[in-house]
C-alpha cells in the first residue's frame, strides 16, 4: 500500500476548492419562473384597458389577488435580496431568517390598516396620499429624498 503524502511529509494535503455548477433542475426552476412571470404579465396586459392611467397602472382595477401578489413578490426579488440577505445571513446566522419570516405578519397588519385608508381616500401610492392629506409638493420631495437615503443606508450597505 503506497504511503499518502501526509504520512511522508507530515503536512496535510491542501483542499481543492469544489466548483459549483448549475444542474438541469436549477436551470429548469429559473426558466419556469421567468415563463410564469412573463405569462402572467402578458395575460394581464391583454385583459387590461391600457387607454387610461387606471387601466395601465392598475389593470383597470379588475385583477384578482394572485397576480398582484406574484407581481409584488417578483418586484421584491432582486440583487438586494439574493446578495444582501445571503451575506447578512452568513454573518448573522439564523436570526436574519427569523426577521424576514416575522416581517410577513407586520406587512399583513399594515395592509389591514392602510388599505382601507387608501381606498377611502381614492389614492394608490403613498406620495399621492401625502399630497392629498397634507397638500403641496414639498412633502412628496421630502419623502423621496428620505426613501433614497434610507435605501442607501439599509439596502446597499
Amino acid at each position: 500500500m503506497p504511503a499518502s503524502p501526509e504520512l511522508v511529509t507530515g503536512t496535510p494535503e491542501p483542499e481543492v476548492p469544489r466548483k459549483f455548477t448549475l444542474e438541469a433542475a436549477d436551470i429548469a426552476v429559473v426558466v419556469i419562473y421567468f415563463v410564469f412571470v412573463l405569462a402572467v404579465g402578458i395575460w394581464s396586459s391583454v385583459r387590461a384597458n391600457r387607454g387610461t392611467v387606471g387601466g395601465y397602472f392598475l389593470a383597470g382595477r379588475s385583477m384578482t389577488w394572485w397576480p398582484i401578489g406574484a407581481s409584488l413578490m417578483s418586484s421584491n426579488v432582486g440583487s438586494g435580496l439574493f446578495i444582501g440577505l445571503a451575506g447578512t445571513g452568513a454573518a448573522g446566522g439564523l436570526a436574519v431568517g427569523g426577521f424576514e419570516w416575522n416581517a410577513i405578519w407586520v406587512l399583513i397588519a399594515l395592509g389591514w390598516i392602510f388599505v382601507p385608508v387608501y381606498i377611502s381616500a381614492g389614492v394608490v401610492t403613498m406620495p399621492e396620499y401625502l399630497r392629498k392629506r397634507f397638500g403641496g409638493q414639498r412633502i412628496r420631495i421630502y419623502m423621496s429624498v428620505l426613501s433614497l437615503i434610507l435605501y442607501i443606508f439599509t439596502k446597499i450597505s
